[in-house]
């Protein structure tokens, strides 16, 4: 296609890829085009007679792929934000394409002797410490690949990551299937309990539509007294992925486990949470347990002592009913406004998506001088925005926001990039979230410390200044990568934050302050529920992938649920037909314990700031953009949090945040 647009030199503010001109038919031609480019790249280098050097082989392999990692990027981001049938078909064909391109790179024998060459003597050149961190990671992703395999060996590993890439896209294409095809139309007298913004939110051609978007199914079990409503959309809710037929996640979960564990074993781990985590700060699957059911007791014993509690508002209501899942969530929120005469509808109104977005720019400029412009550009979608960021003068990169549920679109919360910083290039960052949309779009609380989460994610991406695309950005271990995300959150919690930028939608008064005092005295109201839901689905993953994977995965689920003590009413937070973060691809499997090793770093961070008296310090701010924000993967993690704070935490911090000390 001699049009193509990804395929030319664009002439767009900052690079950011012309949207308004790309389409799905550009896709296919241009992936052709991006993988003869990048095969004939590493033919090169391969083929290079001079001995191997950092430049003359690493340094080729870091930029040598740029136009089928821009091209995937924006691929990747249409698929999971728009998703249609043609975006869908084109996908079921590029995961194992991807995947077999991946195994024919990693496991090239001239490539990988050239890396291991350079490795084994590594000592003899004068290489600057990122370059070092680039070629240990190299050698190490190369050997984990399975290079050093025999041939019969890298052909069967070949073989099980192409099948995963297309099992992992098969899950997420189920899941989303589930959470589009499933809706309930309501009448008026089936509202109620449901606040004017969740009505207009649902409000339709032919009554209120009922679907099983986050946005709209979660404030629905919050409040809607039509109990038997509640237990509709909660087992719909809990059972996407697991309805039989074709979108049945059952069977491709327990595929996808056996044949991670089949992988590890190839490569010499006994199971797949060893070869996982051995790259991790975790290192063992016996130090993330430990930390996990340090905490599992004592959100347990917490989550009991909070059911009493509802049991008893379910009697004084003159119900006879025990407590279930679908009680919960209302319940709960009746019992926060007794602790604490508090009311989640009267503070919804101060939280406009436009003022939580100002609150987290505002957030980056006490703490690293950042500034944001607004950009009138074509954009992935009409409800996206984008800013330039600046520090100063100086152009820092490009944030995009697209913040609102729709169809296609897949469920939660992510960051990615279209571009990677790497030296003097910036990056492009997205943040994509499932909001409902209002005029004005008014947030939970909930909500807004997602924005600010993923906002943090965005920062890291922001405020990377390495040279290698290999360790930029997030590019750090994965129970790392959540520390600057979820660090980030605490700062929508400070009192100033919030008088400036939670302002009424229609009065613009600032919320009031005894408003204030109850949302801040109520923060941890439920960690209970959110801790035990949470760390159950943590469990599950973990003894998914150690040991023998199980070939029924639910009723492994239900053996470690029943282990632990999982309290009847509260289910998992991801039950395993709809566990996207380890079922969808590898990023989170055996991997989902680290937001929690993550929250240890990121209570024991914000604590730092505190131990100051300035939750802005300017010293502390620096360290942080210094050590963890633009560092990235240059160093080892540990080293990185420990140049910031020290010496590494403790999950004190945690638990006191989480009010699970008592």
């Amino acid at each position: 296609m001699t049009n193509n647009p990804l395929l030319t030199q664009w002439s767009t503010p900052h690079d950011i890829p012309p949207f308004d001109q790309i389409e799905v038919a550009h896709f296919a031609p241009a992936f052709d085009a991006a993988l003869d480019e990048a095969r004939a790249t590493c033919a090169q280098i391969a083929a290079n007679p001079d001995a191997p050097t950092f430049s003359n082989t690493i340094v080729g392999m870091e930029f040598g792929s740029a136009l089928l990692d821009r091209v995937a990027s924006i691929f990747y981001h249409l698929a999971g934000t728009q998703s249609d049938p043609a975006i869908e078909e084109l996908m079921r064909a590029l995961s194992p394409r991807m995947a077999a391109f991946s195994s024919e790179m990693l496991q090239d024998q001239a490539l990988f002797a050239r890396v291991d060459a350079l490795w084994q003597q590594r000592d003899r050149f004068d290489l600057a410490p990122e370059e070092a961190r680039v070629l240990d990671l190299y050698h190490r992703m190369f050997i984990r690949a399975g290079a050093a395999l025999d041939e019969d060996g890298r052909k069967r590993l070949s073989a099980i990551m192409q099948r995963l890439a297309e099992l992992g896209t098969s899950f997420t294409q189920n899941l989303l299937a589930d959470e589009r095809d499933w809706s309930v139309t309501l009448t008026e007298d089936d509202l109620t309990g449901l606040p004017d913004d969740l009505r207009n939110t649902m409000r339709s051609d032919d009554g209120w539509n009922l679907t099983l978007s986050r946005s709209v199914v979660v404030p629905f079990l919050e409040s809607s007294t039509c109990r038997d409503l509640r237990e509709t959309a909660w087992k719909a809710w809990t059972a996407r992925g697991a309805n039989g037929g074709p979108t049945d996640n059952r069977d491709v979960a327990a595929e996808i486990l056996a044949l991670r564990h089949e992988r590890a074993q190839l490569l010499g781990f006994a199971d797949f949470a060893s070869y996982k985590l051995d790259t991790e700060m975790a290192k063992t699957p016996d130090n993330v347990r430990a930390l996990l059911m340090d905490v599992w007791t004592r959100a347990q014993a917490k989550a009991t002592t909070d059911a009493e509690q509802l049991r008893g508002l379910i009697a004084a209501d003159g119900q006879n009913h025990d407590l279930a899942g679908w009680d919960w969530r209302l319940y709960a929120e009746r019992q926060r406004a007794i602790e604490h005469n508090f009311d989640a509808a009267a503070l919804k109104p101060y939280f406009t998506l436009g003022g939580m977005i100002e609150a987290a720019f505002d957030v980056s400029a006490r703490l690293f001088g950042l500034s944001f412009r607004k950009l009138d550009i074509a954009l992935p979608h009409p409800d996206a925005m984008a800013w330039e960021v600046l520090r100063g003068e100086e152009h820092v990169g490009v944030f995009i926001g697209d913040y609102f549920a729709r169809a296609g679109k897949r469920s939660g919360a992510w960051c990615s990039r279209l571009r990677a910083q790497a030296g003097p290039v910036r990056p492009i960052v997205t943040n994509v979230c499932n909001f409902a949309k209002g005029d004005p779009a008014l947030l939970t609380f909930d909500d807004a410390r997602t924005l600010f989460h993923e906002f943090g994610h965005a920062l890291h991406h922001l405020l990377s200044e390495a040279t290698y695309p290999m360790v930029s950005g997030t590019s750090v271990a994965r129970d790392f990568v959540e520390l600057p995300s979820q660090l980030y959150e605490h700062w929508l919690s400070e009192p100033e934050i919030l008088r400036k930028h939670a302002r009424h939608y229609r009065t613009g008064e600032p919320i009031p302050q005894d408003l204030l005092d109850k949302l801040l005295a109520a923060e941890t109201f439920g960690q209970g529920f959110a801790t035990v839901e949470y760390v159950a689905s943590a469990l599950v993953d973990l003894d998914f992938h150690t040991g023998t994977p199980p070939t029924d995965p639910m009723a492994a689920q239900a053996e470690t649920l029943e282990r632990i003590g999982m309290p009847a009413a509260i289910p998992m937070r991801h039950a395993t037909p709809q566990f996207a973060h380890i079922f969808a691809g590898d990023g989170y499997s055996a991997g989902y314990y680290s937001y929690m090793w993550s929250e240890v770093m990121d209570a024991d961070a914000f604590a730092a700031f505190r131990e100051t008296g300035d939750s802005f310090n300017p010293e502390m701010a620096e360290k942080l953009a210094t050590y963890i924000y633009s560092a990235g993967g240059t160093r080892p993690p540990e080293e990185l949090y420990t140049a910031f704070r020290g010496r590494m935490p403790g999950p004190e911090a945690l638990l006191q945040g989480r009010g699970l000390t008592g």
